[in-house]
């Protein structure tokens, strides 16, 4: 499989007209989908509506025209609202289109390491419990709007926020509310009536008009909107630049390993999704540097970090795009929607908009994986909740870090527990211990002869269970057999030791035959140059060929 191969050059060998109105009507539909969107996410990260809509542009036009999925869209996701927001509060805006850049540096870097299809293996329980934390997050930023509440700036931890709004809740319009509800309802009943038509879509534009009523014709005030807070600008973004030197990279390094592995994991998890859905597979390693290309690219124009977004590739596989094509064609519409259009959206409510995000919050929440997540073992009930309760206290970039961190050790602890070392004594039986082929019910083993079996990975975790069995046993064999049949395969740390234990049977006027030794073992025994200080006739293929050996080394 190539590093860097774009769907779109394949799917335009073959395209034909009939698939371009396919991807044509697509791409208008999720160009309007993603509007909506666009705007609450870049809201909710805390920048100005119309950058959430240039980086769903620029993002969204960079990621089809390279990507190595047939179908997926990118933009702003619900997933960056939060550490978008806490980078921005920490460092501005300079430091998060600086963040965004190293972000897209390392995502491009994954895809040229191939590293693709390690980051679709990060366990379950991880994703998981910092998706569900990220969805309580977003529910958390949106109460404000909902309510009305007349608060002038809401604390950026969790636990403050939740104390900030009792604190105000006498402030709340029951008008804002209203419209916060209103817009709740639209968007959850609307897929019960219309599959083609987004309920986001439907209850902005319903709410919208009706708060203009009530605002002009009725004279009921304190119903806030997009322009009372913003001033939307819909021309053509100007390029920055940005003076980016060591102290600023290391600064931002943290936060910029958390954008690229949100966005790595995210992307990666939504272009396997829409596979399963159209019977294609795609390119992981040309999808993270083309997710790496855009998020350098957008924030020089504005923008926010973008990933795939699973509801928008969705509804246009929904809708029958079938290539990037109509990835680029939504870019293209959303273009067109705010350069011509985009004066509208200063009447759009903002309570409108917390509604929308409190739907995004609850699909992202996956309750029903966390509850039944948590009727499984211990270890991936306390990755999950680690997971989960750092993002929700603290922040992503700790959950993440922390959350991966406990996998991997609890990972090794349970492969460990499976790498077992035993000694064998007296005879060894054929149903037991001899490898297939070998005819023969039962091995006798000489005297003077001990033998060591080790079942599984011999790695750092299983090394000193190895060295603490070889101490206990003890004895006065003149040889041991190491065997390892059973070892697929074995790290520095299991080589070390073994060397180790060779030197120190040496001294005690102990030889050491191994035996079953597959050929990626004994590649590694190769490299240290075990094989030299064992003589490599001592390295055998099976016990017989070990047993005869030791026999031989016993007359020496």
């Amino acid at each position: 499989m190539k590093v860097f191969d774009p769907k779109i050059v394949y799917t335009l060998k073959h395209y034909t007209k009939e698939q371009f109105y396919s991807d044509l009507m697509a791409g208008i539909i999720v160009g309007i989908v993603a509007l909506p969107l666009a705007i609450a996410f870049g809201i909710a990260s805390g920048v100005s509506p119309e950058k959430g809509i240039f980086t769903a542009i620029i993002a969204g036009f960079i990621i089809s025209l390279l990507g190595g999925s047939r179908v997926q869209i990118g933009g702003p996701t619900g997933a960056f609202i939060v550490i978008v927001y806490g980078i921005i509060e920490q460092y501005g805006v300079t430091g998060l289109a600086i963040a965004t850049i190293i972000a897209g540096l390392m995502l491009v870097a994954m895809g040229v390491l191939k590293l693709g299809t390690i980051i679709k293996f990060i366990p379950f329980p991880v994703v998981v419990g910092f998706t569900s934390g990220i969805a309580l997050t977003i529910f958390a930023t949106q109460i404000k709007d909902l309510f009305g509440l007349q608060i002038e700036k809401v604390p950026a931890d969790f636990l403050n926020k939740w104390v900030v709004y009792a604190q105000n809740i006498s402030s709340v319009n029951w008008w804002t509310l209203l419209i916060g509800l209103l817009s709740i309802v639209i968007i959850s009943v609307t897929p019960r009536f219309s599959k083609k038509i987004p309920g986001s879509l439907l209850a902005i534009i319903l709410m919208t008009v009706l708060v203009y009523f009530l605002k002009n014709s009725f004279g009921i005030q304190g119903i806030e909107t997009i322009g009372d807070r913003f001033t939307i600008n819909a021309s053509i973004p100007q390029a920055n630049t940005y003076n980016i030197d060591f102290d600023t990279v290391r600064t931002l390094l943290p936060v910029a390993f958390t954008i690229a592995m949100l966005g790595a994991i995210e992307s990666l998890l939504s272009a396997t999704v829409s596979d399963g859905v159209i019977g294609s597979k795609h390119n992981s390693n040309t999808e993270l540097i083309a997710q790496g290309v855009a998020n350098i690219i957008t924030p020089i124009f504005g923008g926010i970090p973008a990933t795939g977004a699973i509801a928008r590739t969705m509804t246009n596989i929904n809708n029958g795009g079938r290539t990037p094509v109509a990835g680029i064609i939504h870019a293209i519409v959303l273009g067109l929607i705010l350069f011509f259009l985009g004066g509208l959206t200063k009447h759009i409510p903002m309570a409108c908009l917390a509604g929308v995000l409190m739907v995004v919050a609850y699909n992202m929440s996956e309750w029903r994986t966390f509850k039944s997540l948590m009727r499984n073992t211990k270890s991936d009930v306390t990755v999950l909740l680690a997971t989960f309760l750092l993002t929700v206290i603290f922040d992503l970039t700790i959950a993440i870090e922390v959350g991966l961190l406990l996998a991997v050790l609890l990972f090794l602890r349970r492969i460990s527990e499976v790498s077992t070392v035993s000694v064998i004594q007296d005879v060894v039986d054929k149903t037991d211990y001899v490898e297939e082929g070998i005819e023969s019910e039962k091995l006798k083993i000489p005297k003077g002869v001990s033998i060591y079996e080790i079942e599984g990975p011999f790695f750092f975790g299983v090394a000193n269970k190895f060295e603490e069995t070889m101490k206990q046993v003890g004895g006065s064999s003149k040889v041991r057999i190491i065997r390892m049949r059973k070892v697929p395969f074995i790290d520095s740390t299991g080589a070390h030791n073994l060397e180790n234990l060779i030197k120190m049977s040496h001294k005690d006027k102990t030889r050491i035959v191994l035996s079953g030794v597959n050929d990626n073992v004994r590649e590694v025994l190769q490299k240290v140059e075990i094989d030299k200080l064992i003589g490599s006739e001592n390295i055998c293929n099976n016990i017989i060929e070990a047993l005869e050996k030791s026999k031989q080394l016993l007359k020496e």
